[in-house]
Formats: C-alpha cells, structure tokens, sequence
C-alpha cells in the first residue's frame, strides 16, 4: 500500500477530504430538482462501494508498505472486518439524516450544525481513546480543545442564522435543526469505530489487522449493505412530502443516476486522501481536520445555492460569524499538532 509519513503531505490529504465531504451533496442539490434524496442515496453509496473497490485495488495495492489487498484481504480477522462494517452502518444512518436535513433545511444548515457536531464529538472520541489505551496525545491539548469550543460555537450561530431564515419563510425550523443533530450524533462515532479495525502499525490507537484502505472498503460494504435496512424505511416514512416507491428508482434518467454514483465517488476519494493520512497525522488531528467540511460547504450553501436569500436583514452578519468561527477552528486544531 502506498504509505504517508509527511505531516505536511497528512495535512493536504486532510485537507483534500475536507474539499470531498463538503462538496459531495452539490450532487444532491443537483439531483434534488426532479429527485427524492431516498432515490438519489441508492446511487450514492453504489459510487461509494465502487470508488472504494477501486482505491483497494490501486493505492492499496500498490507501493512497498504492508500487504497488497489481496493478501490483506486473506489474512483479515472476522473482528476487524466486524468493525469496519459497523462503522459504515453507523455512519450510513447518520448520513442519511442528513441528506434529509439538507433536503428540509439546504448545506449551509445541514453541514455546520450535523457536521460540525460530529466534528466535537469524533475530536473527543479519538482524543479520548488516546487517553484510556494510557498514550500520549501528539500535540497541545489546550489548543485543540480551544478549536472545538470555537467550532461550538459555531454550530449555536448556524443555528441561530437558520431560525432567522425558517421564521421569515415560514419554514419548520426545528425538523432541520433535529435531522442535523441526530445526524451529527451518529456520524461522530463512525470513525473511532473503522480505527479499531485497523492494524496498529499504520495507526495510533488501531487494533485490528487490516491495512486503511481494505477497513475503508469494508466500512463502504457496510454503508452500502445496511441501505437496504434503513433507506427503504426513509422510502416509507418520509421527513417531508408522501412515501417513494421503489418503482420510481428505475424511471430515473442515466443522468439522474450519475449524479448520485458521482456523488459516492467523491465521499469515498475523500475518505481515501483520509485514511493515506491518518498514520502520519494520527486520528484526532486527522479526523478534526477531514472532518472540516463545514467550511467548505458554508461556502456552497450560502454563495452557490443562496439558500439564504431569503433571510431577513442581519441574517449575513450571523453566517460571517459562523464562518470565521470555523476557520478559527480549524486553524487552532491544526495548530495543536505543531506545538506542545
């Protein structure tokens, strides 16, 4: 497998996932035009499995470092795999609220509130099990720590600025604001739990057998198997508007279709750049800066979609705040890994 060992070459693949995660769900709003989100997950996890397939025949297959996929694949524990596949679970239902809360709410409210939530949490988590395996967490833990409580801060300003929004259009507020926080809640645990599959020679707090890129096919196999369980009930039970049948799935258009496989394989090029990272940077400092994708779909949201147009005056105010409190994030826990 090709293999990692610059922090400064971690930091831009990082920052590559950031770009992925924040950007995928244009391909939603593209789609949503004529499309159910329910209709356009299917396709979306297809592109995931089948991005991930590719990346563990190329990137993990090739290069001098541990073993090559096939190899990696035969030797793989039933509990390492048991891990992987239960971090695309969890992670599959949490996306899935939010794509709903997109869907209710837009990008710009969705991804500060959902994912900076999961941002917090999975930062703890990681930060966490650093401290209970008795090692020492790489960096300057009060700067780490500075960056969630500005990024906090943050996700209370996104909410403040979609209150703002959904009261002048009339919009429900609170079924935005609850998607994203579920969502938020399940996603933060995703990460800690694919780690556990992972050998721990290529990861600080690993303890499976699996090189990054076969736990990232596994946990994308997990995402993509456990669709079937949760989509259809989001089929049935809609956040909004009446229940899709699957019928509807084949009367979509190869364009249609596309939009949604190409959205899958943007997540998995970001979850791949992540796990070529996470050796050298290690699993805080990488899931705290790939899991940045807010910023990134701050920007799509507000100047792209203009999901906030209709805000009353001031609401612009709101969102800067938000904005440069993610920045401010970002630059602390970036910065904690270069300073003790």
């Amino acid at each position: 497998m090709i293999s990692v060992h610059s922090y400064a070459v971690a930091v831009l693949l990082c920052v590559l996932t950031m770009i992925c995660w924040g950007s995928w769900a244009n391909t939603q709003k593209l789609a949503e035009r004529s499309w159910r989100f329910e209709l356009f997950y299917w396709d979306f996890v297809a592109g995931l499995l089948l991005a991930s397939l590719l990346a563990a025949f190329t990137l993990g297959s090739m290069g001098s470092i541990g073993r090559p996929f096939l190899a990696d694949l035969a030797q793989a524990s039933p509990s390492s795999i048991g891990w992987a596949l239960l971090g695309g679970a969890v992670w599959n239902l949490g996306n899935l609220l939010l794509v709903a809360a997109i869907a209710v709410a837009g990008m710009a409210v969705g991804f500060p509130i959902g994912g900076g939530i999961a941002w917090v949490l999975g930062i703890v988590l990681s930060f966490a099990l650093v401290v209970l395996e008795g090692r020492h967490n790489p960096g300057n833990s009060r700067l780490l720590f500075a960056g969630v409580a500005v990024i906090a801060l943050a996700i209370l300003l996104s909410m403040r600025a979609y209150g703002r929004l959904a009261s002048a259009a009339r919009k429900p507020g609170a079924k935005g604001i609850l998607l994203s926080v579920f969502a938020g809640v399940l996603i933060a645990f995703f990460y800690s739990l694919v780690v556990k599959s992972i050998d721990p020679r290529f990861v600080s707090g690993g303890s499976g057998n699996l090189m990054p890129l076969s736990a990232a096919l596994f946990f994308s196999l997990g995402a993509f198997l456990s669709t079937f369980l949760f989509n259809p009930f989001f089929m049935r039970h809609p956040v909004e508007g009446s229940a899709v049948r699957l019928s509807e799935y084949l009367r979509g258009s190869v364009t249609t279709h596309a939009t949604g496989i190409l959205g899958g394989v943007i997540w998995a090029a970001g979850i791949t750049a992540s796990f070529l990272a996470v050796g050298a940077a290690g699993p805080a400092i990488s899931y705290a800066l790939s899991n940045a994708a807010p910023v990134v779909a701050i920007v799509w949201g507000v100047l792209v979609w203009k999901e906030f147009a209709q805000a009353p005056h001031g609401t612009g105010r709101v969102l800067a705040a938000m904005f440069l409190c993610y920045l401010a994030g970002l630059a602390l826990i970036t910065g904690s890994r270069l300073t003790h």
